[in-house]
């Protein structure tokens, strides 16, 4: 087998699944260049299995799906043999039931169809058969291996796992393939030759958010800076049009989820469904707005919570993509075409200098860390029954309070909540009188507003660590840094 990097948990997954002795169906998602495809084929190459692959052609008419899908069976079944096209997919899985029932009855069969959602034409009753089949042949036959893939995670979990017909319960396994973290990401750079230290290697996370396709093709031996310049700043850099092309993949009426996610990043500490829908109306949330929401949390774009002790204002939303956040900062500005044509080599090494790209660093640092709880648990030596959560205070516009802003906390289960505060420099951070008056006014202000009665704790999350002295001493209790993030759990 192939070596893929990272992925341990898919690995296993897919491990069992094709070990196992019963029929298996898994229903696999995650976004467009999240390395689906990829998984797979490498996976149950050199398995010895019999491997039948089609993938969905996007905007093909239904004949166009059904001729490329027969031509799939001709290929792996058949020798090549040009079959005739069929004239509906309950025909189509009638050829592919048959071309399997030839096979040796030892032999395992992994029937892999990618960008299914693209395959179900409108009116082409395309999960009705596949219900069918599933449930009358293929179900019974325990060498069937039965996976499903879409980038419209929103389709398969709505149209597939939580279908309310035939193939309701049918799922035996579900597989939501996420970007690399902060670890995977150097195991991958590493596997194609690109060494970088960790604090490079976040440089490049904030900007593409660990998702492999756009780690693939990178240089060794240049900068993260450099290797920025090259993805997002040059007139062939992959990040500079995927942004309208990645939303138009998982989405209709992709603009609604564009407007929608502007409105949120325009809030860094998150935003209200509320205010989202006072702010954009019934334009982008009328209706939909809540399936949209749904949608774009599933697909990994933004993260939903309920701020401690504010169940009353409902759940909040933030963006949590690093890509998009970088996007909307960064590459959106220099989207006219006459601009691009004009970027010059060095473009984005002379921003790095500005107050606004030092500002940003540390909103985009917070999403990376929101990715990566388990590793800030781990390090603070935090169960996992701690709820993660953050907390605000805003006081009303004529009022002479303070408010006070928690990044993270963990509400734990022995009598305590840990107070986090997240912190980017790129040297260990200073903790000056005034930060250490303004820590300890954030805890009391905490501690009034909520009424809490429990042990309160403040660690500090840093990416270079901190320079200890006379206030570390005496008010941080727990430490953090960008090193954690690359442990293993």
């Amino acid at each position: 087998m192939p070596r893929i990097v990272g992925r341990d948990e898919e690995i296993s997954t897919l491990k069992r699944l094709l070990e196992s002795k019963n029929s298996e169906f898994l229903a696999l998602y995650g976004r467009r260049r999240i390395g689906k495809t990829y998984l797979i084929r490498q996976f149950f190459r050199g398995t010895g299995a019999v491997f039948f692959n089609v993938t969905g052609s996007k905007e093909g008419a239904l004949k166009e799906q059904l001729t490329h899908f027969v031509q799939k069976i001709g290929e792996v079944f058949y020798d090549g043999a040009v079959l005739t096209t069929p004239k509906n997919w309950s025909e189509a899985f009638k050829v592919l039931t048959k071309a399997v029932d030839i096979q040796p009855k030892k032999k395992k069969i992994v029937l892999f169809f990618d960008e299914i959602p693209w395959m179900a034409t409108p009116k082409s009753r395309l999960l009705q058969s596949l219900d069918y089949y599933w449930n009358q042949y293929w179900s019974n036959d325990s060498r069937i291996k039965l996976i499903i893939c879409g980038s419209s995670a929103s389709w398969i979990i709505h149209k597939v796992i939580n279908n309310r017909g035939g193939l309701h319960n049918r799922i035996t396994r579900r597989m939501h393939l996420e970007p690399f973290t902060l670890l995977e990401t150097k195991l991958f750079l590493q596997s194609v030759g690109v060494k970088l230290d960790h604090q490079q290697i976040l440089m490049l996370y904030m900007v593409t958010g660990g998702i492999p396709h756009y780690l693939a093709d990178l240089e060794a031996g240049l900068s993260a800076a450099q290797l920025v310049e090259k993805l997002a700043f040059t007139k062939n850099g992959i990040l500079l049009d995927e942004f309208k092309n990645l939303f138009a993949s998982l989405f209709h009426h992709a603009e609604d989820y564009i407007q929608i996610i502007r409105a949120i990043a325009s809030r860094r500490y998150g935003i209200g469904k509320n205010e989202l829908l006072s702010m954009l109306g019934s334009s982008a949330m009328g209706g939909g707005g809540a399936k949209r929401l749904e949608e774009l949390e599933e697909t990994g774009f933004i993260m939903g919570f309920m701020p401690y002790q504010h169940k009353r204002r409902g759940i909040c939303y933030r963006v949590v993509d690093e890509y998009t956040l970088f996007y909307l900062k960064w590459i959106e500005p220099i989207q006219n075409a006459l601009q691009k044509k004009s970027l010059e080599e060095g473009y984005w090494l002379s921003l790095q200098s500005a107050p606004e790209w030092h500002n940003w660093l540390g909103y985009a640092f917070e999403a990376v860390c929101y990715k990566h709880i388990a590793c800030i648990r781990k390090a603070l030596a935090i169960s996992p029954g701690a709820i993660a959560d953050s907390w605000r205070y805003v006081p009303r516009k004529d009022s002479e309070e303070r408010g006070a802003q928690v990044d993270l906390l963990f509400d734990r289960r022995d009598d305590a909540i840990t107070l986090c505060e997240i912190k980017y420099t790129d040297k260990p951070f200073v903790l000056s009188k005034g930060d250490a008056e303004v820590l300890q006014r954030k805890l009391e202000v905490f501690k009034e507003r909520t009424g809490t009665r429990k042990q309160l704790f403040l660690a500090l999350i840093s990416a270079n660590g901190l320079k200890k002295n006379f206030y570390t001493e005496e008010l941080i209790q727990g430490l953090v840094t960008l090193d954690d993030f690359f442990k293993k759990n």
